[in-house]
């Protein structure tokens, strides 16, 4: 009988997705709100057929910025650059765009956010490089 169905292994499928999601390993946490969130939005929701993460990670962005939660749309724009499926110029013509849909306000901030997020992984990749020298 096959395992695919234990609440081990979709954990692990979950904890899977969400690093690939993410370009980070997570670990395994208690509560019902992780259960949820590894065992159900990550090995069920981001691993259905017919959509990339890129392309369900470009529609969290809109809503996210629609909804104006600017601080978690951060997250998938960081997630984006490591994952190299977007780049900043990317990034910032999808603020532009969302400016025109979403509001002004709300595109702003992702935009700002976009040159932040930017900037403090250049610098991240800086001080890698500079303590890889020494």
């Amino acid at each position: 009988m096959s395992d695919n169905g234990s609440a081990e292994t979709v954990r692990q499928r979950g904890l899977a997705k969400m690093a690939e999601v993410y370009g980070t390993e997570f670990q395994d946490y208690p509560g019902a709100h992780f259960a949820v969130t590894a065992d159900h939005l990550f090995a069920d929701i981001w691993s259905r057929p017919g959509l990339t993460i890129r392309d369900r990670r470009l529609l969290l962005l809109g809503a996210l910025t629609a909804q104006g939660a600017i601080d978690t749309a951060g997250i998938q724009i960081g997630a984006a650059l490591r994952n190299g499926e977007l780049t900043e110029e990317q990034l910032h013509e999808i603020a532009v765009f969302l400016c025109h849909y979403v509001g002004w306000p709300n595109g702003t901030k992702l935009d700002l956010l976009v040159g932040t997020i930017v900037a403090q992984q250049k610098k991240a990749a800086r001080e890698r490089s500079d303590h890889a020298e020494q």
